[in-house]
């Protein structure tokens, strides 16, 4: 039988000493077709370990609705026939830029600010949730034959809470469900974040991008023995929409690995492999040294400026921080995988589209009933999406400011069908008043849920009212159009497709393009020259949001994606729709080290 332990100050495999090297790498962010070329990838550079993330909401968006629970099973298969060892990190809370942090907003739209304590509400669904997911990882600990040598309770908790009851009932809660393997905490390595976040009896772990030798001496402070490890090494950063992309000098990230390894410790590379967001799954964050302030949504890409980049190629900083692990490592590394070929050029023509109400009409949720207050996304059951309220202005009336109060996030306006402005959080008000009577039509997006930070779980949607002057309107209607609404069976071939020159600014748009051959093609790049905000499906796969106030331009197509003989595009435009085609072609180019390039 193998056996993982952690010693009072190392690792030991099979009793004897051990260093982790390891690396990020989340399936839920990579094609499964392409799980065992990432996976060889982060071998050749030098890594013994893979760690990911397990996302809730992606498999229970819908209470009691599971979907492809089984998928992480599957990647640990994948991971142990690559001859890596695993360390999974199922939250229930995840942080990873990634929607609500990973709690489905079904959970904290009942229970709020009760999430992440000891409330028995909370703890009950974390409980009927675990016990759902951990059996497949229990079957694949090392200690049963499979990869899987440690699980974390929770993640960064001292970034968010104090809450110690809270903790030690989690990692009770994991060792109740099989996880025999060591439990560990991960958090910044600032005294209030270790005091808040770690578990008597589990390993801590700490988080940052360098000062090695400083955020060890604070983790020793308050964990004077056990083995050392960076739990997040940040390589790279992620994007944000309307910021510059963010990358980190490669010879500085490999001497900041260097430090690390130096001072005896183990390592998780995050990431060492950060793929995309598909599906509209990216999180959000807010601004301000206390994260509180305004709404910062994350890209669609998450590239991370990390070694593999966003299409499985070895970058500038992989070749760097290979050299460094090379040094610390056992043996020689084995050879690179091919790298993955990209598709050529193609522009695709979309010939048919559908005015946004057509798709809302056939795909929508049903309307509510007249309410006296706007409903939230979570109460309409809405997680990715939109939402149109309508609102009667009473009349006559003369004419007064209009604006929505707590605007989450972003509101297309219409006053008697015409198109009055877009409206956001910060700017909420229309810039021409409105007499009545009149009817009102709000097209609300949200563009992610807070994923970090006191914010975390707050709803989206309208969530303080629609106001005339400094009266409220009530008898709100509304209706949900959800991003799982396209993955339905057939439920796109019922819209009611024209001619896409007379769609208008908003709607649903669909083009065909064929492939000769697709063998050996690993990915594509689709941009969508002078299209504003959307969503984009290839061959039913949904690739996630475009926006053109950047820095991502170009979304990532996995090969696996694409077929040969006729494919089919969707574009969702939201806001303002460009000419109707798009472009396909190789991708950006390696090394960029965010979403900012385009394909020409």
């Amino acid at each position: 039988m193998t056996d993982f332990t952690v010693g009072d100050d190392h690792f030991r495999l099979n009793g004897e000493p051990v260093r982790l090297l390891s690396g990020a790498l989340h399936y839920f962010r990579v094609h499964e077709d392409q799980w065992e070329h990432r996976l060889s990838m982060l071998r050749a550079m030098g890594l013994n370990c893979v760690e990911t993330y397990v996302p809730w909401n992606l498999h229970e968006p819908r209470q009691g609705r599971l979907r492809d629970v089984g998928a992480l099973g599957r990647f640990l298969d994948a991971v142990h026939g690559a001859g890596l060892l695993a360390i999974v990190r199922p939250g229930p809370y995840i942080c990873a830029e990634w929607e609500n942090g990973g709690l489905p907003a079904w959970v904290t739209g009942r229970f709020g600010r009760r999430v992440r304590t000891r409330d028995a509400g909370y703890g009950a669904a974390v409980e009927r949730w675990f016990g759902e997911l951990l059996p497949q990882v229990v079957r694949r600990q090392i200690t049963r034959g499979g990869p899987v040598i440690m699980v974390q309770a929770e993640n960064e908790y001292g970034s968010y809470g104090s809450d110690r009851v809270h903790l030690e009932w989690l990692a009770g809660l994991l060792r109740r469900c099989g996880v025999t393997v060591a439990l560990f905490t991960s958090d910044g390595p600032e005294d209030h974040m270790l005091t808040g976040g770690s578990v008597p009896g589990l390993l801590a772990t700490a988080n940052f991008g360098s000062g090695a030798r400083e955020a060890f001496g604070v983790l020793r402070r308050h964990r004077p023995r056990g083995p050392l490890m960076c739990m997040e090494f940040w390589c790279g950063w992620f994007g944000q929409w309307g910021a510059e992309p963010v990358v980190r000098d490669p010879a500085e990230t490999a001497e900041a690995l260097r430090e690390i390894l130096e001072c005896g410790a183990s390592v998780n590379v995050y990431m060492a492999h950060g793929g995309t967001s598909f599906a509209g799954w990216s999180g959000a964050n807010r601004s301000g040294p206390s994260q509180d302030q305004g709404l910062v949504p994350t890209v669609t890409s998450y590239d991370y400026d990390a070694p593999v980049d966003e299409y499985g190629r070895a970058t500038e900083k992989f070749w760097a921080m290979r050299k460094v692990l090379e040094e610390f490592g056992d043996g020689p590394l084995p050879a690179l995988p091919p790298e993955p070929v990209g598709l050529r050029p193609v522009r695709v023509e979309l010939t048919r589209g559908a005015p946004l109400p057509a798709v809302l009409e056939v795909l929508g949720d049903p309307e509510t009933a007249e309410s006296g207050v706007a409903p939230t996304f979570e109460e309409l059951g809405v997680d990715r999406g939109l939402v149109r309220y309508r609102v009667g202005v009473p009349g006559p009336r003369q004419a007064y400011p209009l604006r929505v109060a707590g605007l989450r996030d972003r509101a297309v306006a219409y006053v008697d069908g015409v198109r009055r402005g877009v409206l956001t959080e910060e700017d909420h008000t229309l810039e021409e008043p409105v007499a009545g009577p009149a009817e009102v039509e709000l097209w609300v997006e949200s563009l992610g849920r807070v994923n970090y930070g006191p914010r975390l779980g707050e709803p989206k949607g309208i969530t303080g009212g629609v106001l005339h002057e400094r009266q409220f309107l009530h008898g709100v209607r509304a209706r949900g159009l959800r991003l799982d609404a396209f993955d339905e069976p057939g439920a796109v071939a019922r819209v009611p497709f024209g001619d896409a020159g007379s769609v208008g600014r908003t709607g649903l748009f669909r083009g065909l393009f064929d492939l000769a051959d697709v063998s050996g093609i690993g990915h594509a790049g689709l941009e969508l020259p002078g299209w504003t905000r959307g969503f984009v499906w290839v061959n039913g796969f949904c690739l996630g949001r475009y926006w053109s106030v950047g820095p991502g331009q170009v979304l990532y197509v996995p090969g696996p994606v694409l077929r040969e003989g006729a494919n089919e595009v969707w574009v969702l435009e939201l806001e303002e729709a460009g000419e109707p085609f798009v472009e396909l072609g190789p991708g950006a180019p390696v090394g960029t080290g965010a979403p900012g390039e385009r394909l020409g």
